[in-house]
This record gives structure tokens, sequence and C-alpha cells, in this order.
């Protein structure tokens, strides 16, 4: 496999983009999946690394890896106390409103080993959802004779597991590409005017405090050559009327 691109790179801690399909680091969901970024990326670099947060294995974007356990826990700690600013780019099903926030409680799915669990504990979650652009594309699909869709930023205020993926479906928007929360005929859809499956989900920026320096560190990841595809498809068909976002402006929703 290439090389992991670094987005950000110092003596304590490395920023990385990960690819979509790759797996953070192994575990019980996913047991029979050998590769993880853990061991690509320690061989990469001839060290160990400590990853200090989890990213779904077919989401792509940021993964912030200490190199060292007193950076990891620092910068763990961060993200369990919901210090850390994250900002997602994804594309969803239907035209979402402007500018709206998701109260919406979810249950626990697994444990902390991984482990699948059935009526876990109901946790409070929110997400904010900004809108950047309605597309509609003029072919039938499903049972309409066009396809309505959004490029939204969304940005948690918690960390719950799956939580844009199972919040946007709860809005009736689910996330194009999710084989578990979306809909199969616009995902197929999808993967045949473009020629490639993928979960349509993207970790786009970082925003938190350096461990050592005590600086505020913001890491925007590289732009996704999928993403540019799928808007040069978007914009061969006559695009609405922006709702007044960018691609390239991150959620204003200061974060909780």
């Amino acid at each position: 496999m290439t090389e992991i691109t670094l987005c950000y790179q110092d003596e304590s801690m490395v920023v990385v983009d990960k690819p979509k399909g790759l797996l953070v680091h192994r575990t019980a969901i996913d047991s029979q999946e050998r590769r993880a970024l853990v061991q690509v990326l320690r061989d990469q670099l001839g060290q160990y690394i400590y990853p200090v947060h989890r990213l779904d294995k077919p989401t792509s974007g940021l993964v912030v890896c200490a190199l060292n356990k007193q950076v990891a826990r620092s910068l763990s700690e961060q993200f369990a106390q919901g210090n850390v600013s994250k900002v997602y780019r994804a594309i969803v099903r239907g035209h979402v409103a402007g500018i709206s926030r998701i109260e919406h409680p979810l249950r626990d799915e697994v444990d902390r080993r991984g482990n699948k669990l059935i009526n876990g504990t109901p946790r409070e979650a929110t997400t904010d959802v900004e809108v950047a652009k309605h597309w509609t594309v003029q072919l039938p699909v499903d049972r309409y004779p066009e396809g309505r869709y959004s490029s939204v930023y969304l940005r948690p205020h918690t960390g719950r597991f799956r939580q844009l993926r199972r919040h946007m479906k709860h809005c009736a928007h689910p996330i194009i590409g999710d084989v578990r929360y979306g809909k199969g005929t616009h995902n197929r859809f999808f993967e045949t005017a473009l020629g490639f499956r993928r979960l349509w989900l993207h970790a786009h920026s970082l925003e938190f405090t350096h461990p050592e320096t005590g600086l505020p560190l913001s890491v925007v990841a590289p732009t996704s050559c999928d993403f540019v595809a799928c808007e040069s498809w978007f914009a061969s068909f006559e695009m609405d009327p922006e709702p007044g976002g960018s691609l390239l402006t991150p959620i204003n929703t200061p974060p909780q």
C-alpha cells in the first residue's frame, strides 16, 4: 500500500490523512481485517505510535497519533473532555436546511473492547450541521424523477459510536455510501456514476491544544480526490442556488 500522508509532524505527535477502508487499529468488530493504520504507520515511521481517537474504517481523513505515552495521555484527555474541535465533510441524501443542530441520544452499540451490545445505555449526543451546497441530479433515482443531495459540514460536540452516521439517518438525510444506515438505491447510484464505492464522510479539520507547547494547533486534511470527482459530477447538472455556505469555510457554530 502507498505511504500514509502526514499532515503534521513533530517530535511528539503526527496527524495523518487516513485512507478510506483502513482500520485505525484491529478490533473485534472487524476481526477478519488484518491491516490497520497502527501497523502501516509504525512501519512507515520506524517507531511505535499511539492513536488517541477513532475513525470508522470507511471514513477517510485526519487521525492524531502520539509518539510517546505521556503525549498520548494528554491528547486522549482533550478528546475525552470535548476540547477538540472536529469538522467533517459529507455528501448526504436530500436538501438539508441551512444550519441546524441535532440533539438526539444514542445508545451504546459496542463496549470498550469493541464487542457488540444489545440495548446499550442511551447517551446524550449533539451534532451541528451546516450546508455548503445543494445539488439536484437530473436522473431518476429510486422512485423519484431526480436525485437531491447536499454537501455539508458536520461538527460533533460529543463522541458517540458512529455518531455522525446515526444522527444523519435520524434526521432523514443519511450519508451516501453508508451500507448500515443509508439506502442501497442511492449508494449504488453513486457507485455506478463515479465508478467506485465509498462512505462519503471525510474528517476535514481538527483544532486542539498542542500537548507540549500549550499553543493552539489547527490541521486541515488535503482535498479528497474522491470529493473532487463527486463535485465535478454534480457540476455537470444544474446546481440549485447556494444556501450561503462555502465548501472551504468551516462550520461557524462555536464549539461547546
